[in-house]
């Protein structure tokens, strides 16, 4: 079969899609987020367009939370990727509670990740935010008995740039490691 060259084109989706919450000018601020990656065990990268109004509120705070998104969270974190908080108080889209660190959290959402900006990356038309998670907050019915984050209970919201879709979370096809594994 031959493959088709297809450009510079970024094949890495789906992935999580996640709300971001920071102070701007003292008020809470909502910016949906399919941009986000691992860097460690212990740091993630939250990229936004320069233009963004949120990036005003992380640069001057240094701090950010990472809100994992299920279909219930979904309406209202839709309409946050819909308008600028620049254009619109984005303050009462979400009931918010406030993490150690003084960072906005979504009340409602079952998995949130309380971070402190390390350093910020930037390339042509993006800033990069290089965060630290301080803290990892998990409503407690999205947790196995051992206090393991349960993805097939969470059942978080994946997207895809490519078709602009939201999607629901697949099957398990196999256990990690279970095909490369041979008995001896």
């Amino acid at each position: 079969m031959m493959k088709k060259n297809i450009g510079h084109t970024l094949a890495l989706y789906p992935t999580p899609l996640v709300v971001v919450g920071t102070l701007v000018d003292g008020r809470p601020n909502w910016v949906l987020v399919g941009h986000v990656g691992i860097i460690g065990h212990d740091r993630v990268m939250v990229s936004l367009a320069k233009p963004h109004y949120t990036n005003k509120g992380i640069k001057e705070t240094q701090k950010l939370s990472i809100n994992i998104i299920n279909e219930e969270l979904l309406p209202q974190a839709d309409r946050a990727g819909c308008v600028s908080g620049a254009k619109e108080d984005k303050s009462t889209l979400f009931q918010t509670v406030y993490a150690n660190n003084g960072t906005p959290m979504i009340a409602d959402a079952p998995v949130v990740m309380e971070c402190t900006v390390d350093d910020i990356y930037e390339t042509e038309g993006f800033e990069s935010f290089i965060c630290k998670i301080d803290n990892t907050f998990v409503e407690e019915d999205v947790l196995t008995p051992e206090g393991k984050i349960d993805y097939h209970t969470l059942k978080p919201v994946l997207f895809q740039m490519p078709g602009y879709e939201y999607l629901r979370t697949g099957d398990v096809i196999a256990k990690c490691m279970s095909f490369g594994k041979k008995e001896k």
